[in-house]
């Protein structure tokens, strides 16, 4: 091997620079402008309170379990799942997605993402959702999990949408798309010690070198409070007073 019949290795990682994970300090940012959307329209007495609603606890999802665009929007309420091992969290012990990303033109990979201790506040962003914001929804028989007004499936649109809205209420930099709620998530599995093998199970990822790009430790920003703490209390303490103004 020589110069001359060698091709130049001249960067580490060709990435696009602005993408990277968000701190816990942003993570909670963005969550509060979600949740304060729907109090601003119910404010404004405004129709697209329970969408707004919707779309919080949809951003909320995607970070708590790692998911694609793809996955999270085709999510259906079948396949929310108990965790033997982690009885106390009811029917949102695990996540069963069906719409993984494939590889070489094969079918959709499938794969069951638990809930870590950590993301524990899922459980009540979930419950309270599918109790109270989706039957308003005229969800009817529809199976998935995120509905839109029409009684249709959110698309990966919709979802993008939703996470620019929450983006510029909460002033994070424009750089960063939905996709940094999952590169989040597993820079934040690791900086808490857990195994590489099992972040790569949680996410799907066929290779560990792809895991690895992620859990980079020039990218562990940790800043503030731990992740479980990141969301605010709104969705819950305030869920009875914005459901009493669309009633």
């Amino acid at each position: 091997m020589h110069e001359w019949n060698t091709v130049a290795h001249v960067s580490d990682y060709e990435g696009r620079p602005g993408r990277r994970p968000l701190t816990y300090d942003e993570v909670r940012a963005l969550f509060d402008a979600a949740d304060g959307r729907a109090e601003e329209i119910r404010a404004r007495r405004r129709k697209g309170v329970l969408a707004a609603m919707r779309d919080a606890a949809m951003l909320k999802t995607v970070y708590a379990f790692g998911l694609r665009r793809r996955e999270a929007c085709g999510l259906d309420v079948a396949d929310l799942r108990r965790n033997p091992k982690a009885p106390a969290y009811g029917e949102f012990g695990a996540l069963f997605v069906r719409w993984g990303k494939s590889s070489h033109g094969s079918a959709p990979k499938r794969r069951t993402v638990l809930t870590v201790p950590e993301m524990d506040w899922i459980v009540g962003v979930l419950g309270g959702y599918l109790a109270e914001v989706r039957p308003l929804l005229a969800a009817g028989g529809h199976p998935a999990v995120w509905v839109t007004e029409r009684c249709g499936r959110v698309s990966v649109r919709g979802l993008d949408r939703a996470f620019e809205e929450a983006r510029e209420a909460a002033g994070l930099p424009g750089e960063l798309d939905l996709h940094a709620l999952r590169h989040s998530y597993v820079t934040h599995l690791v900086e808490f010690d857990y195994p590489e093998r099992f972040v790569q199970d949680q996410v799907g990822h066929a290779y560990a070198s792809t895991t690895a790009i992620y859990t980079n430790s020039r990218e562990l920003h940790q800043t503030g409070e731990k992740p479980q703490v990141a969301t605010s209390g709104r969705y819950s303490s305030g869920l009875s007073g914005v459901l009493g103004m669309v009633a």
